[in-house]
């Protein structure tokens, strides 16, 4: 990406302020007639991420956000964008993010508090008509908010033109590039103009994205709120060794332990239909998303999981990134995650706007592997838990499972099997009754 390079120096991405949370939104340099609707809309204290981020990206300066996922990134990015519009009429916004769903939610988060000040909004995003996004565009929205591949329809079939983006926002920058939108990407980086200011939010920091960073960002202020791979510590982990075939006895038992709202994730679009189509055999009010589905039906099934129509989102990763559906008690990953990445992304689903939340893991006895490659990103050993009336399952534990083990089990008898192979006596979480 060193083509039309932006800045050939490659300079070092800076290290942002961190200012006292104590004042709220109104130590943050936003005008009285933003802050009076963020008051209405109940918004009185910002996250860290919104704290650290908001007044430098006032300022103009180009921001490289990095926080977990569910820390309210929107709002850290969409008050400087709208405020900023606000004193340049003339400039245009665009932000390009991965998914429709994400697209839908940030443009009713905007449109609630720009629609006030006559900024408009048009959404670009594939599955939904190119006539009516052709005559969105024609009205001259203020901001555009699209994924990669559509924005770049529009641009090709000249429908769509960025010369006057004097904003540009990149969120879950890291998702994208994991997408393979990077080509995309790169096209809409050498369309816009130069002279912009740029806003790159991302829950991780590979080296994908600093490329970006130093080619396409003029001297980005760099706003960290917790290392690569932090969960939210209000999230409670829990994994189960179980074997394919037993996985759905075992989601059904939890759903009747469970009573709130739980969010499932299956690794393939074929086996979340059929997840989904089992729960509700099964009496259970479950619906599902995933990209066989059409734009109207995503939004049907997750507008009927925010109002409780649904109990249960059976979902592809497609729901794991900047989905925001508040108070889902469980999330399930039915399936683990191909990457350890997404393991942080799907539970941050759960334990948001300061609630507690759950994330519980099943995982076939053979992807033990997969379980020791997201505990080294998260640093943190899953505690695991077997059902009494569930076969048991032998599983070779990572060796910081082992040394927990060993710490905490010192005393604990150790059965034939265990002292042969030296490791320490399963002690599982009987949280069933026989």
């Amino acid at each position: 990406m060193n083509q039309n390079s932006e800045n050939t120096q490659n300079p070092k991405i800076n290290q942002g302020p961190a200012p006292s949370r104590a004042e709220g939104f109104a130590s943050l340099g936003i005008t009285e007639n933003i802050l009076k609707i963020l008051r209405d809309l109940q918004f009185t204290v910002p996250t860290p991420i919104q704290h650290k981020a908001i007044p430098v990206a006032i300022e103009g300066k180009d921001v490289v956000g990095i926080a977990q996922t569910g820390t309210g990134k929107s709002l850290a990015f969409g008050i400087p964008l709208l405020q900023r519009l606000m004193a340049n009429q003339k400039g245009r916004g665009l932000i390009i993010l991965p998914t429709r769903e994400l697209a839908l939610q940030i443009n009713e988060t905007l449109t609630k508090i720009g629609r006030p000040f006559g900024l408009k909004t048009a959404v670009i995003i594939g599955g939904a008509s190119m006539f009516a996004q052709k005559s969105q565009l024609r009205y001259g929205p203020h901001i555009i908010i699209g994924t990669p591949g559509r924005i770049n329809d529009h641009i090709k079939q000249k429908t769509l033109s960025l010369h006057n983006i004097s904003i540009l926002v990149l969120d879950e920058a890291d998702c994208m590039l994991d997408m393979g939108f990077a080509p995309q990407i790169k096209q809409i980086l050498q369309t816009v103009p130069k002279d912009r200011q740029t806003m790159l939010f991302s829950a991780t920091m590979p080296d994908s994205i600093i490329k970006i960073a130093t080619t396409y960002m003029k001297l980005p202020v760099r706003v960290e709120i917790a290392r690569p791979g932090t969960t939210n510590e209000k999230v409670e982990h829990e994994l189960f060794f179980i074997k394919k075939e037993n996985k759905g006895t075992l989601l059904e038992k939890l759903l009747k332990e469970y009573k709130g709202s739980v969010l499932v994730f299956c690794r393939t679009k074929f086996a979340a239909a059929k997840l989904s189509r089992n729960l509700n055999n099964k009496n259970f009010t479950a619906a599902e998303i995933h990209s066989n589905r059409s734009l109207g039906q995503r939004r049907m099934a997750l507008d009927g999981f925010k109002a409780g129509k649904f109990r249960v989102l059976v979902a592809t990763d497609i729901a794991s990134r900047g989905i925001d559906v508040k108070g889902i008690e469980l999330v399930v990953n039915y399936d683990l995650p191909e990457g350890a990445g997404d393991y942080v992304h799907r539970i941050g689903r759960t334990g948001r706007a300061g609630l507690t939340g759950r994330a519980i893991s099943f995982a076939e006895p053979s992807q033990r592997s997969k379980v020791r490659e997201i505990e080294r990103l998260i640093r943190s050993t899953i505690p695991i838990s077997q059902l009494p009336d569930m076969p048991q399952e032998q599983f070779v534990p990572t060796p910081q499972q082992q040394y927990t083990y060993q710490q905490n089990n010192r005393s604990s008898k150790k059965d034939t099997n265990n002292r042969q192979n030296n490791y320490p006596q399963r002690h599982y979480a009987r949280r069933f009754s026989r």
